[in-house]
């Protein structure tokens, strides 16, 4: 029996909005501030180190309110707050902005891994991270893990190529909007699978 507590109804816009709401308010600010620089106890800091250092608390926070209004957090969502927190005080600390744009490659790459792992004990650990949310046989919930992990892998390839190969505007632009809509292209591409193997009575 679970020990975690009910989770509570929370509006799709307002849950979208705590989740994607950091992220966009960092790429507005970016867009403001871009080129300029602050000098702040006689270090100079540019704009992208500024608002990585003011993005981590934001993420608190909403993280924060996501919690007090479901009454419960995924451990996706606990993880990429820690990475936030670890790869977003490493860039402020060290004055370096390679830390932050790292973040996602680093994310994407530990819940790959965490999937893999899974599926080589013959589990889907996915369904247990959603906890069964979706209506699906066993098989459905291993290959749908599998593709996750694949897509994972290759969003922390295309991260990673994205902020060695390119300027810091177009990684800014690549993580405020291609990497949610890859995530978003590949779940609405499942939808097959999820007639396949559906779990849902049939009528």
């Amino acid at each position: 029996m679970s020990t975690q507590p009910p989770e509570q109804n929370v509006s799709p816009a307002v849950k979208i909005g705590l989740e994607l709401g950091p992220v966009f308010l960092f790429f507005v600010g970016y867009i403001s501030l871009r080129g300029q620089s602050f000098t702040i106890n006689g270090t100079e800091y540019d704009a992208f180190i500024l608002l990585t250092a003011a993005f981590i608390p934001v993420m608190a926070l909403a993280t924060f309110a996501l919690w007090k209004l479901s009454g419960r957090l995924s451990r996706l969502q606990l993880v990429t707050l820690v990475m936030v927190v670890v790869f977003g005080g490493l860039t402020v600390w060290l004055n370096d902005e390679r830390f932050f744009k790292m973040k996602p490659t680093a994310v994407y790459s530990i819940f790959a891994a965490l999937l893999f792992i899974g599926l080589a004990r013959g589990q889907s650990w996915l369904e247990l991270v959603m906890e069964g949310a979706l209506p699906l046989t066993h098989a459905g919930w291993m290959l749908l893990t599998k593709r996750m992990a694949l897509m994972f892998l290759a969003m922390a390839l295309a991260n990673e190529i994205v902020w060695r190969t390119m300027s810091t505007d177009a990684w800014v632009n690549f993580r405020t909007f291609g990497l949610p809509l890859a995530l978003f292209v590949f779940l609405l591409a499942q939808n097959r699978l999820f007639q396949t193997y559906s779990s849902a009575p049939k009528e």
